[in-house]
């Protein structure tokens, strides 16, 4: 049996953006590829949290540092043959005033933590969807801002450079993946279907 982490944020727990609360296991794209996957050949490990940034703290809600605690999960869910890493989203908040190269970097240092626990780990990076063009409305999600979502659409070409420098295989979420109109941020079930899919053929490769 394969062991896959997925470790997220929002988008990755399944946030619901109708409502705020969270889809059901056969919706979000976690459950959705732990079913096709097989779980008698695949154990999917969700590991996603709203809020989660790479590397800056929130002042608001505690854990949010990814960081601090990839290195853990790896350990605790030993072994871990496959890991999905999708963040980035939460760093274009208008509070850390984080450019793409900076958020790049956060990206870097958990490829790092990653490669440190084992070098020949099979990685799949995903960049986050863009964020919804009113997403920093405030009835929407005023955490952000313009140019919150101009850094959004920039993080695919970070990423995929970072994917290539560190051997990972990479998707970006933005091709197959979109934010609901309901909340700018979040994907709808249609969305998480399609991202299943793209991750599970990158998986079999």
């Amino acid at each position: 049996m394969k062991n896959i982490l997925c470790f997220g944020d929002s988008n990755t727990y399944g946030l619901r953006p109708d409502n705020g609360d969270r889809y059901s296991s056969n919706v979000r794209w976690t459950g959705i590829l732990s079913k096709r996957l097989g779980v008698e050949d695949y154990r999917i490990v969700e590991e996603g949290l709203c809020g989660r940034t790479t590397v800056f703290e929130d002042s608001t809600r505690i854990g949010r540092n990814g960081s601090l605690y990839l290195p853990v999960f790896l350990e605790s869910h030993y072994p871990i043959d496959t890991v999905v890493l999708m963040l980035g989203t939460n760093d274009c908040k208008s509070i850390y005033n984080a450019s793409s190269t900076v958020i790049g970097r956060g990206i870097e240092i958990l490829l790092r933590q990653i490669r440190a626990y084992k070098k020949d780990m099979d990685i799949i990076l995903v960049s986050p969807i863009h964020l919804g063009e009113k997403v920093w409305m405030k009835e929407y999600d005023p955490e952000f801002n313009e140019n919150s979502v101009v850094t959004s659409k920039e993080l695919k070409a970070v990423f995929k450079k970072l994917a290539e420098e560190y051997d990972c295989k990479f998707l970006a979420a933005s091709d197959v993946a979109e934010p609901s109109e309901l909340d700018q941020e979040h994907m709808d079930d249609k969305s998480h279907r399609n991202l299943a899919g793209a991750i599970e053929k990158l998986i079999k490769i």
